[in-house]
C-alpha cells in the first residue's frame, strides 16, 4: 500500500493538487462538494495512515471513535443545563488519558505492546479540549458528529498544525467564499506554497542536512573544552544553526498545511510572523508558533488565572500571573516530553517571561530616565534572540549529548 507522509516531496503535492482540483472548481463557483471532500480526506489520510504506518491508522481509528463519543456525549450533557464541575474536569481527563499514555510510554523501554501514538496525536487533543472547554463555557452549543470530525481530521493540518479553532473553521466549513475573495485566497495559497518550498526545502534542507551534521560533530569534537563542561565556540554555532533550522522547517510546513487549507477554502490561521524580530520574550510568544501559544493563552494561562483569582488563593495580580506563567510553560514543557531539556526548556521560558515582566513595569515606571531609540531597539531584538537561541540549544537535547 502506498505511503504518502505530509509535505515530504513533491509528489505528495502533485498528487494532492491533482486531488484537490475538483474542489478548487466548485469553490471557484461558490460551491463546497462535501461528499468528494469527505473522500479525498479519507484517501489522503489512507495514504499518510497506511502501509507501513498501519498501526498508526489503527490507532487513529479507536482515538477519533473515542474522542467524537466522548465530545458527543457531553455536548448532550450540556444541552440539558446541566454543567457540574466534576463532570466537565472528568471530560477533561479522559480526553488527555490517550496522550499522557503516548508521552509516557518512552519511561518504560521494555514495553513492547501495542503504541496508541499516531502522527499528529498531540494536536487533535488540542482540538477536542478546547471543544470541550468551550462547550463549558457555552461559547459553543451544539457539535454535528460529520462536522466535528471534518474539523477533527482536516487533513491539511493533521499532523502538526496549526491549530485551529472550531467555530472560526466551522464558519469557512460551511460557507464558501465569494469568487472574488476565494481567488485572493488561490493567490495566497500560491505565494504560501512557494514561501514553504523556500522555507523547508532550500534554506532548511541547508541549515539541517548540510551544515547542522558538520557544527553537531565539531562540538561533541570539544567535549572536554573549557573545564569538561564543552563550552566552546562551536557549540555556540550549533546553537544557531539548530535555532534557524527549528525555524525554517518548521515555518515552511506551517506555510504547506495553510497553503493547502486555502485552497481547500479554510482559511487556517498564520503560525510565524517574523518571531526572531521580536522585542522581547513576550513579544516573541505572539510571533512563534501563534497557535499553539494562544492555545496556551486561552486554555491554560487564561483559565488557571481565572481559577486562582476566583478561590482567592491569591490576592496580589502580578503573583497569580507570574504562577500562571509557570504552570502554562511547565505544561508546555511536559508536552514536548518527559526528558530533562524539555522541562528545563519550558521553566526556562517561564523565568525568561517573568523577569521581561519585572523589566517592563520597571521600564514604564521609570520611562523619563530610560532611553529609547533606534540602538535600544535593536538591541532589544539582539538580547531577545539571542536568549531564544539558548532556549532552543536546550530544547534540542544536544547538551544531554554533550554532557552525559
Amino acid at each position: 500500500m502506498i505511503n504518502l507522509q505530509p509535505y515530504s516531496n513533491p509528489t505528495y503535492f502533485a498528487i494532492i493538487l491533482s486531488g484537490l482540483l475538483p474542489v478548487i472548481i466548485g469553490l471557484y463557483y461558490g460551491k463546497r462538494l462535501k461528499i468528494y471532500e469527505s473522500l479525498i480526506s479519507l484517501v489522503f489520510l489512507i495514504f499518510t495512515f497506511g502501509g507501513n504506518h498501519w498501526h498508526q491508522g489503527i490507532a487513529l481509528i479507536g482515538y477519533t471513535i473515542f474522542q467524537v463519543l466522548l465530545t458527543i456525549g457531553y455536548a448532550h450533557y450540556r444541552q440539558q443545563k446541566k454543567n457540574q464541575t466534576s463532570v466537565f474536569v472528568t471530560m477533561i481527563i479522559l480526553s488527555i488519558i490517550p496522550l499522557a499514555i503516548v508521552k509516557l510510554t518512552p519511561l518504560f523501554p521494555a514495553n513492547h505492546g501495542f503504541n496508541l501514538g499516531f502522527l499528529g496525536i498531540s494536536y487533535l487533543t488540542f482540538k477536542t479540549v478546547q471543544v470541550l472547554m468551550e462547550l463549558r463555557d457555552g461559547t459553543i452549543k451544539e457539535i454535528s458528529a460529520s462536522q466535528y470530525l471534518h474539523f477533527l481530521l482536516f487533513f491539511p493540518t493533521i499532523s502538526s498544525g496549526p491549530i485551529d479553532r472550531y467555530r472560526r473553521f466551522l464558519k469557512d466549513y460551511e460557507n464558501p467564499p465569494a469568487r472574488d475573495v476565494y481567488l485572493q485566497n488561490i493567490n495566497k495559497a500560491v505565494f504560501y506554497l512557494f514561501q514553504g518550498f523556500l522555507y523547508k526545502y532550500i534554506i532548511g534542507y541547508y541549515l539541517g542536512t548540510r551544515l547542522l551534521p558538520v557544527v553537531t560533530h565539531l562540538a561533541l569534537g570539544q567535549r572536554l573544552a573549557f573545564g569538561g563542561t564543552g563550552l566552546s565556540w562551536y557549540l555556540l554555532a550549533y546553537m544557531y544553526v539548530y535555532s534557524l533550522y527549528l525555524f525554517f522547517d518548521f515555518a515552511g510546513y506551517s506555510l504547506f498545511a495553510i497553503s493547502i487549507s486555502y485552497f481547500m477554502g479554510i482559511q487556517t490561521p498564520q503560525n510565524f510572523n517574523k518571531p526572531f524580530a521580536s522585542h522581547n520574550i513576550k513579544e516573541f510568544w505572539n510571533r512563534w508558533h501563534m497557535t499553539l501559544s494562544f492555545w496556551f493563552r486561552d486554555f491554560i494561562f487564561m483559565r488557571f488565572t481565572f481559577w486562582i483569582m476566583k478561590h482567592r488563593w491569591l490576592k496580589n495580580r502580578v503573583r497569580i500571573s507570574q504562577l500562571a506563567y509557570l504552570v502554562n510553560f511547565l505544561i508546555m514543557g511536559f508536552w514536548h516530553g518527559v526528558t530533562w531539556y524539555y522541562i528545563v526548556y519550558g521553566l526556562f521560558h517561564a523565568g525568561a517571561i517573568i523577569i521581561n515582566d519585572y523589566w517592563l513595569r520597571f521600564k514604564k515606571k521609570h520611562q523619563d530616565k530610560i532611553p529609547h531609540n533606534r540602538f535600544t531597539e535593536y538591541f532589544a531584538i539582539f538580547l531577545t534572540f539571542n536568549v531564544v537561541c539558548f532556549s532552543f540549544l536546550i530544547f534540542s537535547g544536544f547538551l544531554d549529548k554533550l554532557w552525559f
